[in-house]
């Protein structure tokens, strides 16, 4: 009953086929930023001469491949067993939008000392913007030195944010912890 049915859709499609022009295959446009744009970007933003930035940023490449956006920034932080975490940075999409994005975050852990940095925070496998604006848990070890970079890894789901740090100050220890990103300041850590 239905087979004549069916039959006669796919003549009228086969006919109305003829009618379209035909289409040219094109290759898909680049899923993340490539690794060059990131290293020349990075260089220019932390400055020449950053001590082990492109091996930091080599290893990131090598574990999660090309990102979807970066967020350049500084932020300011310390801890005393508890610590706090602000910052705020412009946020690069693929897409060419660029925006002002803040962030925030407590910890808690065997962690003491204060710091300020320049960070350089590499965004992967992220659904859209929107879907920066939540809570990205993550645990950090960390020793900074005058001029110490470091990486550590924040993850919600399948996104991924590796901020790399160029740092001034002394912060020791390990802690556990989140980063909330947001479009607006806020002074609550929580």
């Amino acid at each position: 009953m239905f087979q004549p049915l069916l039959w006669l859709i796919a003549l009228a499609a086969a006919g109305c086929a003829h009618d379209r022009p035909a289409r040219t295959a094109t290759a898909p446009p680049p899923v993340g930023y490539e690794r060059s744009t990131v290293l020349t970007d990075a260089e220019q933003f932390f400055g020449q001469g950053a001590q082990g930035l492109a091996d930091v940023l080599n290893r990131v490449f090598s574990e999660h491949g090309e990102p979807d956006a970066y967020i350049r920034g500084e932020e300011g932080g310390g801890a005393a067993g508890i610590g706090l975490r602000y910052g705020r940075g412009t946020l690069y999409m693929r897409d060419g939008t660029q925006e002002t994005i803040f962030w925030r975050g407590p910890s808690l852990g065997i962690d003491l000392g204060g710091n300020a940095a320049k960070v350089f925070m590499l965004i992967y496998d992220l659904p859209s913007r929107d879907a920066l604006y939540q809570r990205f848990g993550g645990v950090e070890g960390s020793l900074y030195y005058v001029g110490g970079v470091g990486v550590t890894y924040n993850r919600n789901g399948p996104t991924t944010l590796a901020p790399v740090r160029l740092g001034v100050g002394w912060r020791q220890g390990i802690n556990v912890g989140y980063l909330q990103l947001s479009p607006r300041r806020s002074w609550l850590p929580f």
